[in-house]
């Protein structure tokens, strides 16, 4: 039986088959400026990704609010190449449920309906609920990132509901937010979902 304990005051290096998720550093800059490049996700609108001339800054904030006890800040590592893709993160953490989003991802373009997100969710949420025995995990996005709904979605998390005029944007628009949870209850027959689809979906050849 897995020994439950308390959040960690950093993160701890998650392995799978086709991903690795490291603590974030800064001297994975470089290598994170080269991942945002492909595909330039910072330039859909409803999303808030960084620039390659911003990298440092949000690495920074990232760290920052680590210190603070809100964010446990992850790179994502494409396997077996051993080589940066993205980041994703623990963020809004509430330690007295213990519950907590996943969210800040972004990958890039090339490994975008791999195997790779997937299997990081996959990681994150089996480290969330079989360590950390938190009741629910959250996912949140913008109303009409499409995209992301139906990652989510595909995941087997559900809608909790839309948070109106939640967030202003840097254009100045208002963000309707999404939210997704999977709970504690759910956790099981996710975990089965996930593992059909990275051994059977994403199966390499």
């Amino acid at each position: 039986m897995t020994t439950k304990r308390a959040f960690p005051e950093a993160p701890v290096t998650l392995t799978g088959q086709h991903v690795q998720l490291v603590p974030l550093s800064l001297s994975h800059l470089e290598a994170l400026q080269r991942a945002v490049q492909d595909g330039e996700p910072w330039k859909v609108w409803c999303t808030s990704v960084p620039r390659p001339e911003a990298m440092q800054a949000d690495i920074e904030r990232r760290l920052d609010l680590q210190k603070r006890g809100t964010m446990l800040p992850y790179t994502v590592v494409s396997l077996p190449e051993n080589r940066i893709v993205g980041m994703t993160t623990f963020m809004n953490i509430d330690r007295a449920g213990p519950r907590v989003e996943i969210g800040s991802t972004w990958y890039a373009a090339s490994v975008q309906r791999t195997a790779v997100n997937t299997e990081a969710k996959k990681l994150l949420l089996s480290y969330a609920f079989d360590v950390l025995d938190c009741l629910a995990v959250e996912f949140r996005t913008h109303v009409l990132n499409q995209r992301s709904r139906r990652a989510i979605e595909r995941l087997g998390a559900k809608l909790d509901g839309v948070l109106r005029c939640h967030q202003r944007l840097a254009d100045g628009s208002l963000r309707d937010t999404c939210v997704y949870s999977v709970t504690a209850a759910e956790w099981p027959a996710v975990r089965n979902h996930l593992h059909w689809c990275l051994t059977e979906k994403y199966q390499r050849a």
